[in-house]
């Protein structure tokens, strides 16, 4: 029998579909939300919540066959039509994803629900702090049990935190919150937490003014005092290592889906950038000799064709991450291969497509600059660089994070 190595009718239709969004709703607006940071794009927020109920809602698991590899492949559409936009799209995002790897059926469907109808709302995770980035265990926020009022009380100050402003601001939103209910245990005493819109103690106190994916929204959070019921909690409240609890574990595993979503992201605006170096070679007549021996090749030869092995590099990494998670295999190794691929890729293709077109590219008469910046996040959120190639180590090595850091 043929191995058919076709993608499957759903993947195409929906690649279509998000590849048509990019170029009616996307790729018109990105120079407008790249100047006017911080506003919301309605012109794509509004057809891109049209389309999410005209689909039955927000869907956060992928399903069986090729969902997640979908989700890839529609991702690295909607980046190539604009990173930034694409992160404003009005769903649940990490924060739901959370919630679907970690929560009750219950807290599934009070907090997800909401994203099958009415007006275009937001989720969020809550994560990094001043003094804790990578390392869950340096944690400061803490949560405190009130016992007469079964609440858990919330204080601490969070940054860099994605959609967070979107999140709080309208109703139906929420963000997690990663706390920890115990500092002397470390990552065991690190729990999340749902935290609705309009809950009082919790507020957006600014916005990141950032050197790319300038469209979408960073927020810092303060919470003080924050009340939340004590069924909002993901996962158990007690504080026992290897206990099972799906809180941080489970949030934990959401990296594993969301870090091929991010390299996905990063084959996206590779792809744009390499897309628009071609078309403006072969506007000037300058073809690449695919067939000639690399010593008769044109410095700009090579390096298109660099550009494109790069580029299917990291595309083919995320594809086996995303179907391996479809298939329900453990794919942590090669999420982070995926991820720590992409961002190394999308930096150098897309600062060798600005140096290809030269001043020009440099200016901001086209996108290609902005490509650029927008590029270099993808090499640092959802764990930099740095730390998956840690986690690839670890899990090639067969070694714990006490033994490797």
């Amino acid at each position: 029998m043929p191995i058919s190595f076709d993608p499957n009718p759903a993947t195409v239709n929906g690649q279509e579909e998000m590849n048509q969004i990019a170029r009616e709703f996307m790729r018109p607006y990105s120079r407008k939300y790249d100047v006017h940071e911080h506003e919301m794009p309605w012109e794509f927020v509004n057809p891109m919540w049209d389309r999410s109920l005209g689909k039955g809602g927000a869907k956060l698991d992928a399903g069986p066959g090729d969902g997640m590899v979908t989700v890839c492949v529609q991702t690295e559409e909607l980046c190539w039509g604009d990173a930034g936009l694409y992160l404003r799209s009005p769903s649940p995002l990490l924060g739901g994803s959370a919630v679907a790897a970690a929560g009750t059926p219950e807290q599934r469907e009070k907090f997800l629900a909401p994203f099958r109808s009415g007006k275009p709302k937001w989720g969020a995770m809550a994560i990094t702090e001043p003094q804790a980035g990578s390392d869950a265990a340096a944690i400061q926020t803490t949560a405190v049990f009130d016992e007469s009022t079964n609440e858990w009380v919330l204080n601490g100050t969070k940054i860099f935190c994605t959609a967070g402003d979107g999140a709080l601001s309208y109703e139906g939103g929420f963000v997690v919150v990663w706390a920890t209910v115990d500092k002397t245990a470390g990552r065991a005493g690190v729990k999340s937490f749902i935290v609705p819109a309009g809950t009082a103690g919790i507020k957006v106190v600014g916005c990141e003014k950032k050197l790319g994916i300038r469209a979408s929204d960073t927020a810092t959070l303060s919470l003080e005092n924050c009340r939340i019921p004590a069924n909002y909690l993901l996962g158990k409240s007690e504080v026992k290592k290897d206990s099972g609890d799906k809180g941080f574990k489970g949030a934990m595993a959401t990296f594993d889906a969301s870090r091929p979503i991010v390299a996905a992201m990063a084959v996206g605006v590779g792809r744009a950038a390499l897309d628009f170096v071609k078309e403006e070679l072969e506007r000037q007549g300058v073809a690449i000799r695919y067939d000639a021996p690399p010593a008769q090749q044109t410095a700009i030869e090579r390096d298109v064709i660099d550009m494109e092995a790069e580029l299917q590099a990291a595309r083919l990494l995320t594809w086996r991450a995303a179907k391996m998670l479809d298939r329900g295999q453990r794919n942590n190794l090669e999420a982070s291969q995926a991820k720590a691929k992409a961002g190394l890729a999308v930096t150098k293709i897309t600062q060798k497509a600005v140096e290809l077109l030269g001043p020009l590219g440099y200016s901001q008469k086209l996108l290609v600059e902005k490509w650029m910046r927008d590029a270099k996040i993808n090499d640092i959120y959802e764990g930099t660089q740095q730390i998956n190639q840690l986690i690839v180590a670890r899990r090639i090595l067969d070694y714990s994070s006490s033994v490797l850091r």
